[in-house]
């Protein structure tokens, strides 16, 4: 078994404290991604897993036993760093073939190893290659291909595509996620990306101010967000957040303030029957906003009117930056939208896929 439980885990630094009575289990052969802002406790966490960081206080499980006291090397991880850590001198083959030689692995075998993960990693041709002459795909590939040849039980990367270009980013997201199915092992993955953590993960667990605010399955956590922070974090762009009241009428409930009074669905009203008249957080992502021209069902119930700001036409798709009465909106829309700055525009809101947070707890309520 290669599942990774974390008890309790608490990390300070002196008075702070990077990471909060942490608790989270990774199961065997999962692909789990740490994802959260600069700062959250991400890292820390991945390096406490691996023995770099010492934990304060909690419990560290690797494969069912406990590793406090294990050293680094004991644990049988596998870590690939930010900075791909390479030795200079040595080229790809030896970069690849150090750690087994330090553990006295027979020669045969350290040939095999380094050969079967070059191959997996397409690099076969630069295995005489010095870093130097790499270029930093080919050197992510070589820092990924050492910790394969360890056949380790976890895999542990810490914001390995942060130095790679976008296109690049793109191709390695795909090659590590193939990478996953076919060693079948459990990964760690460390990211402040929420797209990598969308695109890549078998279940995300989302980190702020050192604490675990949720985890699940992608899709799983960006529809049903427990709080604002996640329904903030997750998406892109971000999730619009309006403060407003919720108000009755006539039988039925409305999200109501300066510009913009829309129906809620049936759906809510058990759910906000308490809080009527009181102020609340309205949330809907830009992908739920329309153009209605493009929309069949719309209402008056569901449309607003806004004034469009800022045009950034994508091919694929449009953002369109409105402002509504004193509130700011972003819409990701059809491609076929043609407005102009400053023109008034018909938007139909999707309100199925809304949602209303406390502005006290910052939880959602529906």
């Amino acid at each position: 078994m290669s599942n990774v439980i974390l008890k309790n885990l608490t990390k300070k630094f002196k008075e702070v404290t990077a990471v909060d009575d942490l608790n989270i289990e990774i199961k065997d052969k999962e692909f789990a991604v740490l994802v959260g802002p600069s700062g959250c406790g991400k890292t820390t966490t991945l390096r406490a897993i691996a023995g770099l960081e010492e934990a304060t206080t909690g419990e560290i499980y690797i494969g069912d036993k406990l590793v406090n006291d294990v050293q680094p090397k004991d644990r049988d991880i596998a870590m690939v760093f930010q900075n791909y850590a390479l030795y200079p001198h040595m080229d790809v083959y030896n970069n690849m073939a150090f750690g087994l030689k330090l553990r006295k692995f027979p020669k045969k075998e350290i040939e095999q190893r380094v050969q079967e993960a070059a191959e997996i990693l397409g690099i076969e041709n630069l295995l005489k290659r010095k870093p130097k002459q790499l270029s930093g795909g080919q050197r992510q590939r070589v820092a990924v291909g050492r910790a394969i040849v360890r056949k380790p039980k976890v895999f542990l990367f810490d914001e390995p595509l942060s130095n790679l270009d976008a296109k690049l980013r793109v191709a390695m997201r795909a090659e590590i996620s193939k990478l996953h199915r076919r060693l079948g092992a459990t990964i760690i993955y460390v990211t402040h990306d929420q797209v990598e953590a969308m695109t890549m993960a078998s279940r995300i667990f989302i980190m702020n101010d050192g604490r675990l605010q949720q985890s699940g399955a992608p899709l799983e956590v960006y529809k049903k967000p427990n709080n604002k922070f996640v329904a903030g974090f997750i998406g892109s762009p971000a999730m619009n957040f309006i403060d407003s009241k919720i108000v009755k009428e006539n039988g039925d409930y409305f999200i109501d303030t300066e510009g913009l009074k829309v129906k809620l669905p049936q759906d809510f009203y058990s759910k906000i029957a308490d809080y009527v008249g009181k102020e609340v957080i309205f949330g809907v992502r830009p992908e739920d906003l329309h153009d209605k021209q493009f929309v069949s069902n719309a209402t008056p119930s569901n449309t607003i009117k806004a004034k469009v700001d800022v045009i950034e036409p994508l091919g694929a798709e449009i953002f369109i930056y409105l402002a509504c009465g004193k509130h700011s909106l972003v819409g990701k829309m059809d491609a076929r939208t043609q407005v102009e700055i400053e023109q008034t525009m018909e938007v139909v809101i999707d309100m199925e896929k809304t949602h209303i947070f406390d502005p006290k707890t910052s939880l959602v309520i529906v």
